[in-house]
């Protein structure tokens, strides 16, 4: 099974960094973002490889993922052992790349890795948002499992003035990851799903239930992208194969805490995400307030 990631956007939110930077390479604490999604992406069982939908744009991410012996013999050389081991772990992730260089939309950069996924149910991670302790494929992975090998995707509750910025499910709540009962938007609580509606009026809203970035989908998704047409915006949208995609399969919702997962996506969110990691980790906790100074480090406590 593999995972696709598309990271071929231009990254206009972060300009001009992301003119000689791809913001998939911004850090958060000392690794780019990308690579905590790529190492998210393995934690499932049965995922073997990962396709990074790239531009040719961008050979700095494609650089990232490459071994380079000369480097890494270097930081040996001056008694840095352990941060060339750090390195070769990194590019040495099982890693391959295929291109977007026309920016159509999500769903022509997820067709853009259709020969690699050989008729296999596959992952879809979107670049900017992140999963620090890696559960959440893996427990979208227990849901298809319970429910014959069926698409899922994590959703998380949005408060109803804010349905019309996202993408909603309708459907209902058929029970619980668990197997205990659950609230229907409670975390944990597993929903099939009947229909995807983009942005809709808070009064019509099936659900105050949001995509967060996170997808298992049937091998049938990747064939109905082939010949999607042109939805919202002029690109070809996932979710109108997702929506085609009911009318054949199944598929279902996993509820997921949005708090779990650290956004990147725009300045704010990445700046917000680095001083949430650093405050977590106890190593660089007491540094990090130091550096933010006094003013800074009392706004926070």
């Amino acid at each position: 099974m593999k995972a696709i990631i598309p990271a071929a956007g231009l990254g206009t939110r972060f300009l001009p960094a992301t003119k000689s930077i791809p913001k998939e390479l911004l850090p958060v604490l000392n690794k780019p973002v990308i690579q905590y999604v790529v190492e998210e992406a393995f934690e499932p069982e049965g995922v073997d490889g990962v396709v990074i939908v790239n531009s040719h744009e961008k050979p700095q991410i494609e650089s990232y993922f490459t071994v380079d012996g000369e480097f890494e013999s270097l930081l040996q050389s001056r008694g840095k052992a352990a941060e060339a081991q750090v390195v070769h772990e990194a590019s040495s992730l099982p890693v391959s790349f295929v291109y977007q260089d026309d920016p159509k939309g999500l769903g022509h950069a997820v067709h853009c890795a259709a020969d690699d996924i050989d008729g296999q149910p596959f992952f879809v991670l979107l670049g900017d948002y992140f999963v620090p302790d890696r559960k959440m494929c893996v427990r979208m992975a227990e849901v298809s499992k319970a429910h014959g090998g069926a698409s899922v995707i994590a959703v998380a509750p949005v408060p109803a003035d804010q349905v019309s910025r996202y993408g909603i499910i309708a459907g209902e709540c058929v029970g619980s990851l668990d197997g205990n009962s659950a609230e229907d938007e409670q975390e944990g609580a597993v929903w099939k799903v009947t229909g995807l509606v983009e942005k809709p009026a808070p009064k019509d809203a099936p659900s105050h239930l949001f995509i967060v970035g996170r997808y298992l989908l049937s091998p049938r998704v990747m064939e109905l992208l082939a010949d999607q047409g042109v939805g919202a915006g002029g690109e070809i949208q996932l979710t109108d194969a997702m929506e085609r995609l009911l009318a054949e399969e199944e598929m279902y919702a996993l509820v997921v805490d949005p708090a779990e997962g650290c956004d990147t996506g725009t300045p704010a969110a990445w700046a917000a995400t680095n001083a949430r990691l650093a405050l977590r980790d106890e190593a660089s906790c007491a540094a990090f307030l130091e550096a933010m100074g006094n003013e800074a480090a009392d706004k926070l406590a």
